[in-house]
This record gives C-alpha cells, structure tokens and sequence, in this order.
C-alpha cells in the first residue's frame, strides 16, 4: 500500500511515533498457533457491523466493512496497531499525549477524555479529532489501552467525502458522536496484540 493510499490519520502518528519511541521487536517464530491467532483477528463485529481484515503493514491492520472493500474510498475503517514498547501506564499516557499534539498540529481536537486507574483495569485514553485531507473530512475515536499488557492503538475512523465534506462532517458528528464514542469505548472486541501480529502482511 502507497502512502497516499493509508489513513490519513495514521500517516500522521507513524511521525511521531518513529520520533519517540524505538521500533516495536519483530514477531517471535517460535508462535506455534498462528493459524489460530490470525483467524481469531481476520474479522471484527462493531456497533452493529462486521469488519474484515483489509491490510497489514508492520504493526498496522486495517478493516473495513462489507461493501467498503477499496481503501482508496472507504467510509468506515477500524484499524488497530499494537505497541510492544508500550506496557504500562505511563507510557501508554505518553502515547496519548504525543498523538494529542500531532493531532493538534493536522487538524481540529474534538475532545479528549480518560478512563482512571482502578484495582481491575489500567487507565485508558480517548482522542476524537476532525483531520481534513484531499476532498474528504475524516472522524477519528482513538482508543488507547493496555491489552494483555501491551499498549494497543485502537482507531475508529468515518470519512466524508466531496464539495460538501465539511456539512456532511458537522451533520454527522452531531447525530452519531456521542454513540459512537459510547460503543467504542465499552467495545470489548480488540483482539490480542499476539493475534493482530499473526495476521497476514500485505504486500
């Protein structure tokens, strides 16, 4: 996949996170369940829809609905890159706030928010931020928490496209924000960092 062809979103974080942080440890060999693992994170069910995996780069994998197959004009994409250097809260906070500020410097933040620290469940952190691009407004919820301790990148994306993105944006933010982000955040569907690694790369 081309660089023009990749989120946006993630074009932008892939900067800041090459600045920051060293790369995450290749994908040991010694896994013995790959099947297994890339079958348990080849397909999603979110709010209602059912996403396929897409592609694969690294760390990064993308899906995307039935129907929404070409990744150059996709409207919805849930896309999930885990974080080996990420295993504690700390950093995870780190992560956010880095991401905060990329945001902040490509587009508009729409609003932030944290879960605390409790005897069950390690913090998480949300970033919703409007990134305008090349004839098309795009929505991100980003959803950063630990999972089976290892710090998770978990993106749901909505894009609109054509001379009236910008209404389109404003029109649809105001009639599904407010769910999307209460189903994005009790979402329990992120599968392990071990599975998203099994999946296959694309090319």
């Amino acid at each position: 996949m081309s660089i023009a062809r990749k989120p946006f979103h993630l074009v932008l974080s892939a900067l800041v996170l090459a600045s920051v942080w060293q790369s995450a440890p290749a994908k040991s060999p010694a896994a013995n369940d790959g099947t297994a693992q890339m079958q348990a994170a080849s397909s999603l069910s979110f709010n209602g829809a059912r996403y396929a995996h897409r592609w694969s780069k690294g760390t990064q994998n993308e899906f995307t609905p039935v129907g929404q197959e070409n990744l150059s004009k996709w409207q919805d994409m849930i896309t999930l890159v885990p974080r080996q250097d990420v295993q504690d809260g700390g950093a995870l906070a780190g992560l956010a706030e880095a991401l905060l500020a990329q945001y902040k410097g490509a587009g508009k933040i729409i609003k932030t928010d944290s879960v605390p620290l409790t005897a069950d469940k390690p913090a998480e952190h949300l970033i919703v931020a409007l990134l305008p691009g090349k004839g098309f407004f795009e929505t991100v919820f980003v959803r950063l928490k630990l999972v089976d301790g290892v710090g998770v990148m978990a993106i749901y994306a909505h894009r609109n496209y054509g001379e009236k993105a910008a209404e389109d944006f404003g029109a649809w933010i105001q009639a599904n924000g407010p769910t999307v982000e209460r189903a994005w955040m009790s979402w329990d569907g992120i599968p392990k960092p071990a599975a998203l690694n099994a999946l296959p790369q694309s090319p």
